[in-house]
């Protein structure tokens, strides 16, 4: 039998339904739905479908279009069915930054209070680094696996830290490809399908969305961060899901480390009741969210109760020693993070041209020496090393002598931290006076 067309469950072609998005109408659910998979299918073609990403980027849509459009997304492959595990099963997402290594500490902590975490993660990609990168920096640890491994390590663990599989929304991982060449990437519809379609078919009950703000992250101001919240927000409640977006700055690096073995060491730091004090602020202000949506607290002073009695009791750090068995690691560089930084590597010095105090490090500029020194990629089918990365010895506020180290370049061959020694010292604004300390949670948003 005949394959039926999608397009044919359009009354009108593909030409007229972009008409219809260029001209500012909405478009009706099902011919979302349709012209969703027909593109999945092939039989929308990728010229068709920047068209239309473009006349969305000019004409927006209204919520219930986008989250139309992202339930197409999510049902364009396989939505993993959780109901058979027990609990309220909550994730978080980051829009990403420099030096955010959250997911690594957070996870574990949130398991360990009782709230399962189904997370797919990312990779890193331009200036920001990935998740999944810095996990398989834990020797012989495995991100890839079937929906049913996946499945069945969070019904036995209460976590799974997996990458996404290409039955995960396969429509996104197409048009997402397609937004990066077409410049259609700051689209708010399109940032919010593509972050909750891959969202919603974990399988999730809730999501805590973290939307970093600043130099060092996607979006660069507040006003445009607090659109994307309110957008995926307003979504996520749409398709029935409990969602709070916080507002986090990003123009300094989150933490002491950029790259991909350091930022797993300090990650696991946390879990031991250390680590510096923006992570650890980080980390407690998103699971104590994630733990009331989960329903084992009511309130915020509750809930960090129960981070802290987690990480006291070594129960956080256990916790992530079952997930990096599970996944085929070491489990014993949890409990020594200091295991994971290995030889073959040179540290070189970054030292301070006057002195002062730190006002500002531009997370941006920061971001980009690493990828230079091969802590992170600017394509996707690039590899990073695990092994190399930049120290922060100094944070904005801190006083520095003239010489004193700044930060601490990790390289392979000296000459390396030479070509990008100037970026890095100029990525650091030393003044006279010590600056005001800025917050680091900028907004909480619920509805």
């Amino acid at each position: 039998m005949a394959k039926t067309s999608y397009l044919s469950e359009l009354p009108f072609t593909v030409p007229q339904l972009i008409a219809q998005k260029r001209d500012g109408l909405a478009i009706d659910a099902d011919h979302l739905r349709s012209f969703v998979n027909a593109y999945v299918a092939e039989e929308v073609t990728d010229y068709q479908m920047a068209a239309f990403a473009m006349a969305t980027y000019f004409q927006g849509m209204r919520p219930a279009e986008t989250a139309a459009l992202t339930l197409a997304m999510r049902d364009s492959g396989r939505v993993i069915d959780l109901s058979g595990v027990e609990g309220i099963k909550v994730d978080k997402h980051s829009t990403g930054g420099v030096g955010d290594k959250v997911s690594i500490c957070l996870a574990p902590i949130v398991a360990a209070c009782g709230v399962p975490v189904p997370m797919i993660s990312g990779r890193g990609l331009g200036h920001t680094g990935g998740t999944l990168d810095k996990l398989e920096a834990i020797e012989g640890f495995r991100v890839d696996g079937s929906v049913k491994r996946f499945r069945k390590q969070l019904s036995k663990i209460g976590c799974s830290l997996f990458g996404q599989t290409g039955e995960i929304a396969p429509a996104d991982r197409k048009l997402y490809a397609l937004r990066d060449v077409t410049a259609t990437v700051e689209s708010i519809p399109l940032i919010t399908a593509s972050i909750l379609s891959k969202k919603l078919a974990e399988g999730i009950d809730a999501l805590v969305l973290d939307v970093k703000v600043g130099r060092g992250a996607f979006m660069k101001d507040q006003e445009s961060a607090r659109a994307l919240a309110k957008s995926i927000v307003r979504v996520g409640k749409l398709a029935g899901k409990k969602v709070t977006a916080f507002l986090t700055r990003m123009d300094a690096p989150l933490g002491n480390t950029i790259g991909n073995a350091i930022e797993t060491a300090e990650a696991f730091d946390v879990l031991h009741g250390e680590g510096p004090e923006d992570l650890i602020e980080c980390t407690t202000l998103l699971a104590e969210e994630m733990l009331r949506l989960g329903g084992v607290a009511k309130t915020a002073a509750q809930a960090r109760k129960l981070v802290q009695e987690a990480i006291a009791s070594g129960a956080a750090v256990e916790k992530m020693q079952q997930i990096v068995a599970a996944q085929g690691g070491d489990p014993k560089v949890v409990a020594k993070p200091s295991k994971l930084i290995r030889g073959g590597t040179k540290r070189v010095p970054v030292l301070a041209a006057k002195s002062g105090f730190v006002g500002d490090i531009d997370a941006l500029a920061l971001g980009y020496v690493g990828v230079k020194i091969g802590a992170g990629r600017t394509r996707s089918d690039q590899s990073v090393d695990p092994d190399v990365g930049i120290v922060l010895k100094a944070k904005p506020g801190d006083a520095v002598e003239e010489g004193q180290p700044l930060a601490e370049l990790i390289v392979r061959k000296k000459k390396h931290a030479a070509a990008v020694m100037d970026e890095t010292v100029n990525a650091f604004t030393l003044s006279a006076r010590k600056p005001k300390e800025s917050p680091l949670r900028l907004e909480t948003i619920r509805r």
